[in-house]
């Protein structure tokens, strides 16, 4: 972006120890001294097998028990390509070709000329189980999620078979703001690896930070399908939630019966989710969530969730204030402290946005740019954080 000027940028992977006052003295002041062990340490000194884009290693995709839902030659045509490691997800419509889309690439690819029957659906479905009302199922034992397109008489007509990966590395990124037992917030577009982060932040938190972790699993989709989470989430414990509309609902239960240091929740979307976060923080409950939105500001003006970022209300100045601050007299203003301290836009897998969540939401309605820290990695695949002075809220 032109205009913006950085002052400097450190690569955490060359320090043994990182003084967080010192990468952003503006978002982050008076920071304590944390050590780059355990997981951070670990996942940039292991070897490791990155894609095309820099995303981190792959641990444990199964992707044999992926391949064992879909017809035969499709299993064997995903087996031998090169870029099965890469594969995001298959979608079978019928009446249609099946489509393999891969990490990376904007479109999708035809895996045969023939189209998708009702038989293969149908075998696909016995093999899978039973959908919930969300219209997914999983794989036991996997990450793995099926979705489900239904006409309008219940049968299945479609489905997006979703690959589910194990993935370590992602935690780098965000190493040090952990440390501070404080809530996080994540926003991106569908498919740039929110519920795989979350998924190693538990296992972190439980694991190495020794903390009560609790994940409310709407889909199954963090702890995997079946009674027994996934190995992924390390120690945390799962809450599975038995309808959608009742994910507020258990986020509380969590909270009132297992005595949690951390609640993880994904896919925050109703004002009965954003209000039980809410609940839930003003308890002293690290909260460690996802929300729908692409950036912080999708949550200022999306009503449903704003109370996540403070909430926003009208306030009318008198003459004198207006003139003193040169705007006019009815402006936008926060209404309460954020629920989450820190908002994370996901960009990329390996491309995020670190806000320090109150400063940066009054400095946009102020109209101002807020100061944020760019979070990414370099040719060699080290993180590097980056201050920026200003930032547009489109692109960096």
């Amino acid at each position: 972006m032109s205009g913006v000027s950085l002052p400097w940028r450190v690569s955490l992977s060359s320090l043994s120890c990182f003084n967080s006052s010192d990468a952003c003295p503006f978002l982050f002041p008076a920071r304590r001294r944390f050590p780059l062990s355990g997981s951070l340490v670990t996942s940039l000194s292991l070897p490791c097998s990155f894609s095309g884009n820099g995303a981190a290693m792959v641990v444990d995709d199964n992707l044999h028990a992926f391949l064992e839902v879909l017809p035969q030659d499709l299993r064997h045509r995903l087996l031998n390509d090169f870029r099965r490691n890469l594969l995001v997800e298959v979608v079978m419509d019928l009446g249609r070709p099946p489509e393999a889309r891969y990490l990376g690439e904007p479109g999708g690819q035809y895996l045969r000329t023939t189209e998708v029957s009702m038989e293969e659906l149908e075998h696909a479905q016995k093999l899978v189980g039973e959908f919930g009302a969300d219209n997914r199922a999983g794989i036991e034992g996997t990450l793995h999620r099926i979705s489900a397109i239904r006409s309008r008489k219940g049968s299945i007509v479609g489905l997006t078979c979703r690959v589910g990966r194990a993935v370590s590395g992602h935690i780098d990124m965000l190493y040090d703001l952990l440390h501070y037992g404080k809530s996080i917030l994540f926003v991106g577009r569908p498919g740039v690896g929110k519920t795989t982060v979350l998924r190693e932040i538990a296992r972190v938190l439980s694991d190495e930070f020794q903390k009560r972790v609790v994940i409310i699993d709407t889909s199954n989709e963090i702890g995997g399908d079946g009674d027994i989470p996934h190995s992924a989430i390390g120690g945390a414990r799962r809450m599975q939630v038995p309808k959608p509309c009742l994910q507020h609902k258990v986020m509380i239960e969590a909270v009132e019966n297992h005595m949690p240091q951390v609640i993880i929740v994904d896919e925050i979307g109703t004002e009965a989710e954003a209000l039980a976060c809410r609940s839930i923080a003003e308890r002293g409950v690290m909260l460690i969530g996802t929300a729908h939105g692409e950036q912080l500001q999708n949550i200022i003006k999306n009503p449903t969730l704003s109370d996540l970022i403070g909430g926003i209300e009208t306030v009318t100045l008198g003459d004198e204030e207006a003139r003193a601050r040169r705007c006019q007299k009815s402006i936008l203003e926060r209404k309460a402290p954020p629920t989450f301290y820190f908002l994370i836009e996901m960009r990329e897998r390996d491309y995020w946005i670190a806000h320090q969540t109150e400063k940066s939401v009054d400095m946009l309605l102020r109209g101002r740019n807020p100061m944020v820290e760019v979070r990414k990695r370099d040719e060699q695949f080290k993180v590097v954080i980056e201050r920026w002075k200003a930032y547009d809220g489109q692109g960096i």
